[in-house]
């Protein structure tokens, strides 16, 4: 699935992204170090892996959208 970078905190590693429908989903430091990035910047394109659905879903990768 992919999302747009919305928010990114380096300190925790954490932030939100926006899905394609504009419903912000936050991600935690887990899932940032699954996808081996160093750095997020608002309004990146990225690619997500989740679990679960509506207010259950997670996001459990976060990585760069590669064409």
């Amino acid at each position: 699935m992919q999302a747009t970078a919305y928010t990114y905190d380096p300190d925790s590693r954490s932030g939100q992204v926006l899905l394609d429908d504009g419903t912000p989903v936050p991600f935690d430091a887990a899932a940032f170090d699954a996808g081996g990035l160093r750095l997020l910047r608002p309004g990146q394109r990225v690619r997500i892996e989740t679990k679960g659905e509506g207010t259950a879903l997670r996001i459990t990768l976060v990585t760069l959208q590669t064409f």
